[in-house]
């Protein structure tokens, strides 16, 4: 466009020439004209100052000629200029519909895969290659390998002095000639009876105390003999407390 736009004040400075040499053309024309009449000049001379009118007259419209084809030229670029610029707006407005597009495919197809939160061993398959499963159907059990810990069920009158961070040494059933040792990591914020499917109220007019247990996770410490550990076992924890 900046061409163009170079190219229409050239022909505004050829149309301001050309009228300037018509305005003297017709002046000498004039001046020849009155000339001839008392035979002060030629008829070479007037016929001269006719043709060079005539000549300056048809400079200018040719200057005004291309002039406004130049104009016309311009228009049709800045018109193709805006469908340009509408056709690039609609071509962005289609990738982002694509890419949208994309997303959710990718989305979707992210949902072919079931993926575990943790690596381990499978347990208790309950299902077949072929069956149709339903959203929420247990499938199988995921026991990890990653990371093991005991969950410990004390009396709450044995958690006075317990706290997280303390050494643990366990012992297995299925290995007493083994040590575990571990960290006490968290300690249940409730009751195993408050958690239970029908807690106890103890508002129903039963005045036997009875003593609570309180869930406390205890992490492993990195042993080789862990590996065989497996979940359910009954385990002997002691606690070194402060």
């Amino acid at each position: 466009m900046l061409g163009s736009q170079s190219n229409l004040s050239a022909y505004e400075s050829s149309i301001e020439l050309a009228m300037v040499r018509k305005k003297r053309a017709e002046q000498d024309f004039e001046r020849y004209k009155n000339l001839i009449a008392s035979n002060s000049v030629t008829q070479q001379q007037f016929e001269q100052a006719e043709a060079e009118l005539e000549s300056a007259t048809r400079q200018l419209e040719v200057a005004k000629k291309q002039k406004e084809s130049v104009f016309r030229e311009t228009a049709s670029r800045q018109a193709q200029s805006n469908v340009s610029e509408k056709n690039i707006s609609l071509a962005q407005t289609v990738v982002k519909a694509r890419e949208a597009d994309l997303e959710f495919a990718n989305l979707q197809l992210s949902y072919a895969y079931v993926i575990a939160p943790t690596s381990g061993v499978i347990s208790r398959k309950s299902v077949q290659p072929g069956q149709l499963v339903q959203a929420g159907q247990s499938l199988f059990a995921l026991v990890s390998e990653s990371k093991k810990w005991v969950v410990a069920n004390f009396k709450e009158t044995q958690l006075e002095k317990m706290k997280a961070g303390q050494s643990v040494e366990i012992t297995v059933d299925a290995y007493q000639d083994d040590i575990f040792k571990g960290k006490v990591e968290s300690i249940s914020p409730a009751t195993g009876a408050k958690f239970a499917l029908l807690p106890a109220d103890n508002a129903s007019g039963n005045f036997v105390k009875v003593v609570q247990r309180i869930p406390v996770k205890i992490v492993l410490d990195n042993n080789e003999n862990a590996a065989k550990l497996r979940a359910g076992m009954n385990v002997i924890v002691d606690v070194q407390v402060d």
